[in-house]
């Protein structure tokens, strides 16, 4: 049983049968003939896709819509939306405290029976 070999493989000369001459590549060109050229320019900005379930409160159905500008915005204009967006959700949440609900009932119970 023969071992395999390591080590690097060995080199065909050039002009030995078989190989080809070796054509240095220009960067930015195809390899080969008929082989697209691969863009070197970063894709714009691309939608997530994330779908968005109202909740039934206006200002925060307002609030994620907004995030959907977001989408067509360089990553550099993201941080103004997502922080106006908290800011308008922490105003809602700051509001439901100035708005209680009911009165909780007392603890203490005042027994009027004379």
């Amino acid at each position: 049983m023969e071992e395999p070999t390591s080590g690097p493989e060995p080199e065909v000369p050039a002009g030995a049968a078989g190989s080809e001459p070796a054509e240095p590549v220009t960067p930015g060109e195809p390899e080969t003939p008929g082989e697209p050229e691969t863009p070197t320019a970063p894709a714009g900005p691309r939608p997530l896709g994330v779908g968005v379930v109202p909740t039934g409160q206006a200002a925060v159905d307002a609030g994620l819509r907004r995030l959907a500008d977001a989408d067509h915005l360089p990553s550099s204009g993201h941080l103004q939306v997502y922080e106006d967006v908290h800011r308008g959700l922490r105003d809602v949440l700051a509001g439901l405290d100035q708005h209680p609900g009911p009165p909780a009932p007392s603890s203490t119970t005042h027994d009027n029976r004379s």
